[in-house]
């Protein structure tokens, strides 16, 4: 048997190696996270509900969705253990990372376009109230163009095709 016909065959199961191991290396993550999971940690489910642990058993984990809400899933069923920073910021929309803040865009934009008369010819340029002449014509102009376009069309006599009933 030739080297050439064996090739495709070693590439083939090389890489169903490659995927089963990396496969395999997930679900260990996976099992990993879920065995360290404490009562009071912030979780999400595979079903995407963010729920607080109550009490993790072999197989199960109790979850408290809300008030008075608890609700009994299997380990498997939890997606990811999120952070508390995380999980509040997501469940709570708390904010704890104070360094973020700085960088927040206003809600409004007139911070950013306020300008001080100090800063030269540009900034008196803008500060004036004096219109800007964009290359539009006004609305009273346009009318008068479409109004002689219509006149002009009205006067030249239509072309046909040539098979009118007027010979």
């Amino acid at each position: 048997m030739n080297a050439y016909t064996l090739l495709p065959f070693i590439v083939l199961i090389a890489a169903m190696f490659l995927m089963t191991r990396s496969a395999k290396k997930k679900q260990q993550q996976a099992a990993q996270m879920r065995n360290e999971m404490q009562p009071g940690s912030g979780v999400r489910t595979i079903g995407g509900m963010y729920a607080t642990v109550k009490e993790v058993n072999e197989d199960t984990v109790l979850l408290d969705a809300g008030p008075g809400v608890e609700l009994l899933f299997a380990k498997n069923a939890i997606g990811a253990v999120l952070t508390d920073d995380e999980y509040n910021r997501i469940v709570h929309g708390v904010e704890h990372d104070l360094k973020s803040d700085g960088g927040l865009v206003p809600d409004d934009a007139s911070s950013l376009t306020e300008t001080d008369e100090t800063d030269g010819p540009a900034a008196a340029a803008a500060a004036s109230d004096d219109k800007i002449d964009l290359g539009k014509k006004d609305a009273a102009e346009d009318a008068d163009a479409a109004g002689a376009a219509d006149a002009k069309a009205e006067d030249e006599p239509k072309k046909t095709d040539g098979d009118s009933d007027a010979k």
